[in-house]
């Protein structure tokens, strides 16, 4: 009986560990998509506040400026983690 009873929990223990392994792999994803758009949402939060004294709003170039510059921090960011092996 006490050779099941610890097989038993040597399987609970295999089953919770299995578990925590995949929670963590997807914290980690989470983890990476917020990091990638926190500076994004900063970008679009000072945008969105329309002050009047703002030069690149009144050139017919700052919209779409704004969007590469955008793009290309979201896009360093995925080339460091990358790099870091975190993807």
């Amino acid at each position: 009986m006490e050779t099941f009873r610890e097989m038993a929990s040597e399987m609970i223990d295999v089953y919770l560990s299995s578990v925590s392994n995949r929670m963590n792999e997807v914290m980690k994803v989470l983890t990476i998509i917020a990091t990638i758009f926190i500076p994004l949402t900063y970008i679009v939060g000072i945008y969105g506040m329309n002050f009047k004294v703002m030069p690149e709003l009144e050139w017919s170039y700052g919209y779409p400026l704004l969007w590469l510059i955008m793009l290309g921090v979201a896009l360093t960011m995925l080339v460091l983690f990358r790099r870091k092996k975190w993807l």
